[in-house]
């Protein structure tokens, strides 16, 4: 299938209004509505997956398996358990009512929040522009995204299989770079979600407060790995390897900095040579599993940091192919940029401990991470961590798994963001929890109304009792 120039340019403004008259309709309320539409994304996922395939190797050298794995299959996945369950998620939830009103049903009903502005990053530019959008779909709403204009191969096909399968009245997509999404922001959402980095997000939150327009902010951070001595050295050092150079590093929940204790760092950091050597060969240059920095200017960041520590591993910079070695290094200055700002890219900082304590307390001075791995038998280290530290998510004995199990609830705290999303969190995000009493007419109870009769003391009594 071939992506040809899109004619037709949208106006915010115009399909904003669009979709406000179509959602006041009341046609994407209905369950029915709801399940076609889902049913129909799917059918345009399979309709355009080789072209989803090939843009994400265009923007970011993925190979069609990764590409599959960390995005297709995994946006497939998503879609799969929503449609399961969306008919029990939007049923009204029936809740105690206190001895206060006699007579009385208390309800929650779950309803759609109205427009949704969805605006998605570069490195997964698919699945992180579709999944939020899955949630949305299953509330009810109607929706805009706002794809990155780094990733222009994907942001092209997004367009494309949008527009193709459903009216802008209902979805729509806006290409364009920042100008677009400073026009977009100053329009009357119900809801934003923004995925990326703080120093934008700030802005966008900037931007939402000035409507008072609720928002999710996916964020990132330094997301540590902590392993201590009491571990299987080959399953680690794959894991870690694997969570850390996917995508080339550039994953919000990748790991950020190994801290290892002092025991176990020189037979670790062999065996993840030796795991590098085995995935990527010699020379992960000639690799077809290793992917590319998406643009110029992230290369020469990445580039700039190689020079801030002892590389063991890795190393080499290649600016016209934008490709970076898988690269582990320590001895790393303490005010280097690598441990204080987030890497996002094939760069993995070294650094030691001797007790866990001190490991934890590393990680407590710092803000809070999107997510936390921890590697250990020992279960009593396991809790530990769990109770003394804050992230978005842990996973312990792996990286990056916890983020695609449609059960756990994803999202950040702190500094790596708010709310969260992924399976039924994503409907309820979505989603306004309207509180509905449903009183009795059939009879009255005099007592609450003036002019007030009952002594303070035996009202005091009275309302302890009835309101339990």
């Amino acid at each position: 299938m071939t992506i040809t120039p899109n004619e037709y340019r949208p106006v915010p403004t115009e399909v904003i209004k669009k979709q406000k008259a179509f959602f006041q309709s009341g046609a994407s309320r209905e369950l029915a509505f709801r399940m076609q539409q889902l049913r129909q994304l799917e059918r345009a996922i399979d309709k355009w997956e080789n072209e989803l395939l090939r843009a994400l190797e265009l923007d970011l050298g993925k190979c069609r398996q990764e590409a599959y794995m960390t995005e297709v299959g995994l946006l497939r996945a998503e879609l799969a358990h929503i449609m399961k369950n969306l008919p029990s998620w939007v049923q009204t939830r029936k809740v105690r009512t206190p001895c206060l009103y006699p007579g009385a049903r208390s309800l929650i009903y779950p309803e759609p929040l109205g427009q949704v502005l969805i605006i998605s990053p570069w490195n997964y530019p698919v699945y992180l522009a579709l999944t939020p959008l899955l949630g949305a779909m299953a509330a009810g709403n109607c929706t805009v995204i706002k794809p990155s204009e780094l990733a222009p191969h994907s942001s092209a096909v997004l367009q494309a299989l949008i527009q193709d399968s459903f009216p802008e009245e209902y979805i729509a997509v806006f290409e364009g770079g920042a100008e677009m999404s400073s026009e977009l922001l100053e329009q009357p959402f119900d809801h934003i979600f923004f995925t990326g980095g703080s120093t934008v997000g700030k802005l966008v939150m900037q931007a939402a407060a000035r409507q008072l327009t609720p928002m999710t902010l996916e964020l990132g951070g330094k997301s540590p790995c902590l392993v201590d001595q009491d571990i299987n050295i080959e399953y680690t050092a794959r894991r870690i390897i694997w969570g850390k150079f996917l995508n080339a590093g550039q994953t919000c929940v990748a790991p950020d900095y190994l801290l290892l204790q002092r025991e176990i760092k020189e037979p670790l950091l062999k065996k993840m040579g030796e795991v590098l050597l085995k995935f990527y060969g010699a020379n992960p240059r000639q690799s077809t599993d290793y992917a590319r920095i998406i643009s110029e200017g992230h290369f020469q960041r990445l580039e700039a940091l190689l020079v801030d520590g002892r590389i063991l591993y890795g190393g080499e910079a290649v600016r016209e192919e934008r490709y970076i070695a898988p690269t582990i290094m320590d001895r790393i200055a303490p005010d280097s940029p690598l441990l204080q700002e987030e890497i996002f890219g094939p760069l993995l900082p070294i650094l030691e401990f001797g007790d866990l304590e001190e490991a934890i307390q590393f990680v407590n001075e710092r803000p809070k991470p999107l997510a936390l791995y921890f590697f250990s038998r020992n279960r009593k280290r396991q809790e530990q961590v769990l109770k003394r530290s804050s992230s978005g998510g842990v996973c312990i004995n792996d990286t990056l798994s916890h983020i695609s199990s449609p059960y756990l609830p994803f999202g950040g705290v702190g500094e790596s963001g708010m709310g969260s999303y992924h399976g039924r969190a994503s409907f309820e995000l979505f989603s306004h929890k309207k509180s509905v009493l449903h009183q009795s007419l059939s009879f009255d109870i005099p007592l609450k109304y003036p002019p007030y009769r009952i002594p303070l003391q035996a009202l005091k009594k009275l309302l302890r009792i009835l309101q339990a």
